[in-house]
């Protein structure tokens, strides 16, 4: 049976992220995570539990962290579990520990209200998707409705703008299905 190590967690940085470069010149940054954990005991009692996480992050990612997060940044990190292991130089011991290596790290935290929305310095921050418009039963490419969009919300190049709704005072066959929910 085929091995799966994936890791998604959600969480806010516990400490400001130090970059520092390892002797073949690669970039790293460890990240204190925490993500909390809401749940209910049998009693009916609301509890909260938090569960601290280490990460690593490596090379232009970890560049990137040390520049735009800091203590208290929402991140989502994407990545897989690692055993790290070192000699303890007090006692000499075997020492073990769990982390994360990040793959992927997003963002999730908006952008500071007091700043202008024309200021592009820093990173695009993650953002909710647009709603969703009902389908039609033909699928999503529906006949008068032009092509999908491409990725990124704009028509393909060479293809036809896709048709704008009718305005209300016009009502048009097939109106209920692209209203939007």
């Amino acid at each position: 049976m085929a091995s799966v190590n994936k890791v998604f967690l959600v969480g806010n940085l516990t400490r400001d992220p130090e970059l520092r470069y390892i002797p073949s010149g690669a970039a790293v940054t460890d990240l204190g995570v925490a993500c909390n954990r809401t749940y209910s005991t049998r009693d009916g009692e609301r509890r909260e539990e938090v569960t601290f996480i280490d990460v690593t992050v490596w090379e232009r990612q970890a560049e990137t962290c040390c520049q735009y997060l800091k203590k208290g940044s929402l991140v989502h990190i994407e990545g897989s579990l690692r055993m790290d292991t070192w000699d303890d130089k007090t006692t000499g011991e075997k020492r073990s520990k769990i982390k994360v290596h990040a793959e992927r790290v997003q963002f999730l935290d908006r952008r500071d209200a007091s700043a202008s929305p024309d200021d592009e310095s820093g990173p695009p921050k993650a953002r909710e998707a647009p709603p969703r418009r009902a389908s039609s039963p033909g699928g999503p490419q529906s006949a008068g409705n032009g092509p999908a969009p491409a990725r990124g919300g704009s028509p393909a190049p060479g293809s036809p703008a896709p048709r704008r709704p009718a305005p209300e005072s016009e009502p048009t066959e097939g109106d209920e299905e692209d209203i939007p929910f």
